[in-house]
C-alpha cells in the first residue's frame, strides 16, 4: 500500500467521525484481536483501525449499550469505594465509661435510666 493512500484514507475516514471521541467495535485479526470487544477512542485512533480492519466503528444501539456498561462500572467502583471507607467516632472517657456501664447494665438485665 502507497503510504500517501494509506494516510489519505486515514483522513477521509476521520472526517466521517462526527464526535471527538467515538466507540468502536474491534474485528477478529491474524495476530489474535477478538472480536465483539467495544471501547472509546479518539476520532483519529478510531479512523486508524478502520483503515487497517482491525475495528468498525459503532452502532447506537452498541454504543448505547457500551454506555450503560461503562456507567454500571463507574457506579460499582464508587459503592465499592465507599464501603472500603473507616467510620471513627471520637468518645471521651466519661462517655466510654458511661456506654460501658450501661451495656453491663443491659447483659445483667436492668433498666436504664436517662440522665
Amino acid at each position: 500500500m502507497d503510504v500517501r493512500t494509506y494516510y489519505q484514507r486515514i483522513r477521509d475516514t476521520e472526517g466521517t467521525i462526527p464526535t471527538q471521541y467515538t466507540v468502536v467495535v474491534s474485528l477478529p485479526t491474524d495476530d489474535g484481536g477478538k472480536k465483539g470487544v467495544s471501547i472509546e477512542v479518539s476520532r483519529h485512533l478510531a479512523a486508524k483501525m478502520v483503515v487497517e480492519g482491525s475495528a468498525q466503528l459503532a452502532t447506537a444501539a452498541q454504543i448505547a449499550a457500551f454506555q450503560q456498561a461503562q456507567e454500571a462500572a463507574c457506579k460499582a467502583a464508587q459503592d465499592a469505594a465507599a464501603l472500603s471507607k473507616v467510620e471513627v467516632t471520637m468518645v471521651s472517657s466519661d462517655d466510654l465509661k458511661k456506654l460501658t456501664d450501661d451495656m453491663k447494665k443491659l447483659k445483667s438485665g436492668a433498666k436504664l435510666t436517662k440522665d
